[in-house]
């Protein structure tokens, strides 16, 4: 244990006398001299009723903080804590894993249904003699992928409004390749019936 200082207000009893409780275990510790003269360097073993065994040490800055242990110029700051982690931090991370899981496959299986409807509209688009009752297989597709996007966003994994864009997006696509065969005529005057 060494103590050095050029100012009469650091002593060991004082430092010491600010310690915390041996049966609480702190992390680090750190002596701030409130006098801009002041000069400090210590270093304090420490052993734990639970067997932990460490040092603290200390280096002196002439800031001063409100609210914190002042004694005869020297500022003691100890953070403690336990070696172990409380049961809801353990909890909480098997929750995170378990739900990442889920939601990487829940999100992996609506871009694949969207995929699959992209890959059926383009050959579609490409296809020389396409018949109008063909859109009805992609429709069913398009539905499917709608569910699965559905889904994703009712569990969390996925924003609502990322989830219509989603959606969006497929309806568009379909309706470009509807205009472009001449299936569906946008704007169309409904025939009034007299």
């Amino acid at each position: 244990m060494a103590a050095t200082s050029t100012s009469p207000l650091f002593s060991l009893s004082s430092i010491s006398a600010s310690l915390p409780s041996p049966t609480r275990l702190p992390t680090t510790l750190s002596l701030r001299a409130l006098s801009p003269r002041a000069c400090l360097s210590v270093s304090l073993p420490f052993a734990s009723p639970h067997g932990v065994y460490g040092t603290w040490a200390a280096a002196s800055t002439s800031t001063s903080s409100a609210g914190r242990l002042r004694r005869r110029g020297l500022e003691v700051v100890c953070e403690a804590a336990t070696g172990r982690r409380p049961d809801s931090v353990a909890k909480r991370e098997r929750q995170n894993e378990k739900h990442r899981i889920r939601n990487h496959a829940r999100k992996a299986e609506m871009r694949t249904r969207m995929k699959k409807v992209f890959r059926a509209l383009e050959k579609l688009r490409k296809k020389a003699d396409a018949q109008p009752e063909e859109i009805i297989e992609i429709e069913k597709m398009i539905s499917e992928a709608y569910k699965a996007i559905d889904k994703t966003v009712q569990v969390g994994a996925l924003h609502r409004n990322t989830g219509n864009h989603r959606k969006s997006r497929l309806a568009r696509r379909k309706k470009a390749i509807e205009i472009v065969r001449g299936w569906y005529v946008p704007n169309a005057e409904p025939v009034a019936a007299t």
